[in-house]
Formats: structure tokens, sequence, C-alpha cells
């Protein structure tokens, strides 16, 4: 049975705080798929330079199998 959408998402939230600070301005997209959860981060501005976090979260486990950043 995978890890519920709200568990992963705050997995993935306490990374993303840790390397970005403040999340207001991104939208998140959090789909589960074959390989796991996957939670993106995009600007809502679509002025804004840089990006947000994305992340694959193990829907066993809970581990974070990937993640990238674009700032």
């Amino acid at each position: 049975m995978p890890i519920p959408c709200d568990q992963s998402l705050r997995i993935a939230q306490a990374d993303a705080e840790s390397a970005y600070g403040e999340l207001l301005g991104y939208r998140i997209t959090v789909v589960l798929q074959a390989d796991g959860w996957h939670i993106d981060y995009e600007l809502t501005e679509p002025l804004m330079a840089g990006g947000g976090p994305h992340y694959v979260i193990d829907r066993a486990t809970g581990a974070i199998l990937l993640k990238r950043y674009e700032q």
C-alpha cells in the first residue's frame, strides 16, 4: 500500500524549505506514478527567474529517490 499523498508532500516540503526557504509563489503538483510520488514546484509568475524543486518519493518507504533543484 503506498504512503498517502499528504505524507509524501510533507517529506518533499521539508526538503524544499531547507533549500529554498519560503515557498510562496510556487504551484505544487502531486501525482502518483509507477515509480513513486512525483512532486513538482513551479513558479506561479511567468516572468520570475529560476524555478522550483522537483521530487520523486518512493511510494512504499517515503524515501526521496530523486530531487532536482532549479534556481
